[in-house]
């Protein structure tokens, strides 16, 4: 079992590469999650700005 993790002398660069390409796994499910939060309170920030600006024109009429 040793000799399987050793990978023979190349264990290193084997488990790196894993390793890296579980990140990039990771990142791939986690980034879309990321983006939709950012995009949703960008939303909510434009519609309250807006419903502002148009309470304050309501008022100012």
């Amino acid at each position: 079992m040793a000799e399987f993790f050793h990978m023979g002398g190349y264990a290193f660069y084997v488990w790196m590469s894993y390793g890296i390409a579980a990140l990039v796994l990771v990142a791939n499910l986690l980034a879309p999650r990321w983006q939709r939060r950012r995009l949703l309170d960008e939303l909510a920030r434009k519609a309250r700005r807006s419903r502002r600006q148009q309470e304050r024109a309501a008022r100012n009429s």
